[in-house]
């Protein structure tokens, strides 16, 4: 008589123990947790801290404007003294400072006020609020002017009657007919008007006036990395070599395909657009070749470690929607000399400041995707499952 083997549940020897349960959902909450505080906490503790703005004026002016603004930006501001109105122009072009304000040589002269929307809006409207309160200054100087100048005016008007009135009176005493009193050279009291006048030196383009698209660009490019980073080391099979030549086809074609979408679709950057195309694939081949290039030396563990360092470290602190003074130091430092923040600067002066150093963006980008390659092609892992290493042996890097 034959008898039927048992059946068994393919999940009773894969049971998760009830006692690891609320342990493993407690982990995930913390993930979430820490997910949630890579991308909040650049904007929550986000404060303005020496952001460089420019001055030109007389010794007097700049101590005036120095006292004025030191008392309400609280340390936001740091004024850089430049020779004349071209120098402070040359600044705010090369990313030198974010504005400036040139004061009149004459009292008389008005005011004006630099500011790059491009560089960043936050800063534009606070340049804005600077230019409110010089104007609101000036107004104030001229009433208490204009105030003086009335009384001024009406003291030697009483004067005058006075004098007119005691002539009369002799005159009449001594038995002359008294002249009309004289209405003497009244000057009409001239009111200046002085208005502050605010120059855009890099406001955004008419197809993205508010800098939404720019901004909105670096998060399909992060995750265009990301994705190809993962993507390659997952599907690629072969040898690292294999996919350190993905990674170069695919950052070419990825900085063509966003440089379309982006610049001629959208209007969201500006330049030339081989020029943007080669940045965005550069930063792309960056990204990708962090996670591919860490996946070469610890194995397939690297792709998340690549991912995570990507996601919750460099892009939140890449200074790509904050200036980088208002990232806590020293994270705004660091960020721009990693692959997400080298690129929103490198894109974002390509576009809007041609005359701004890049050489350092593009170094660092290709740095990072040169060594990111170099690993790729190594492929440790690899090298050590043809020399018969087991995978229980390095289960995490094989």
């Amino acid at each position: 008589m034959s008898t039927q083997p048992p059946v068994l549940d393919p999940e009773a020897t894969v049971r998760t123990s009830w006692a690891r349960v609320p342990l493993i959902a407690a982990a995930l909450s913390l993930v979430v947790g820490v997910i949630l505080l890579a991308f909040a906490w650049p904007a929550v503790t986000a404060s303005a801290h020496d952001l460089p703005v420019g001055i030109v004026g007389t010794d007097e002016q700049v101590d005036q404007v120095t006292d004025a603004i030191d008392e309400k930006a609280d340390g936001a501001i740091e004024l850089i003294r430049y020779d004349d109105r071209d120098a402070a122009v040359t600044a705010i072009d090369e990313r030198q400072a974010y504005g400036a304000i040139v004061l009149g040589a004459e009292q008389t002269d008005a005011p004006e006020v630099l500011k790059a929307t491009a560089a960043n809006s936050s800063v534009a409207q606070m340049l804005d609020g600077i230019a409110a309160t010089l104007q609101t200054q000036i107004d104030a100087q001229i009433l208490s002017a204009v105030e003086a100048n009335i009384a001024t005016a009406q003291e030697k008007a009483a004067e005058s009657v006075k004098a007119a009135i005691q002539a009369a009176v002799q005159a009449a005493l001594s038995g002359q007919t008294p002249e009309a009193p004289s209405t003497g050279d009244t000057a009409a009291i001239e009111i200046p008007t002085i208005t502050v006048e605010v120059t855009d030196l890099a406001p955004f383009a008419d197809a993205d006036p508010r800098g939404a698209g720019l901004t909105a660009a670096m998060f399909p490019l992060v995750m265009g990395g990301m994705i190809g980073g993962i993507g390659l080391t997952l599907l690629v099979k072969g040898g690292g070599g294999r996919r350190a030549v993905g990674v170069v086809v695919y950052a070419a074609a990825a900085g063509i395909v966003l440089a379309g979408v982006l610049q001629g679709a959208f209007g969201a950057l500006q330049g030339d657009w081989w020029l943007n195309a080669a940045a965005i694939a550069v930063s792309i081949g960056a990204i990708s070749g962090t996670i591919t290039g860490l996946a070469g030396l610890i194995g397939p563990a690297g792709v998340g470690v690549g991912a995570a360092f990507t996601m919750l470290v460099a892009n939140p602190i890449s200074a790509a929607t904050l200036p980088v003074e208002f990232i806590a130091a020293p994270w705004g430092a660091i960020g721009q000399h990693l692959p997400p923040g080298a690129a929103a600067t490198l894109i974002r002066n390509l576009s809007y400041f041609p005359d701004a150093d890049v050489s350092g963006a593009w170094t660092l980008l290709i740095v990072w995707a040169l060594v990111g390659l170099t690993l790729t092609a190594i492929d440790i892992p690899g090298r050590r499952l043809r020399a018969g290493v087991s995978r229980a042996e390095h289960p995490l890097t094989t």
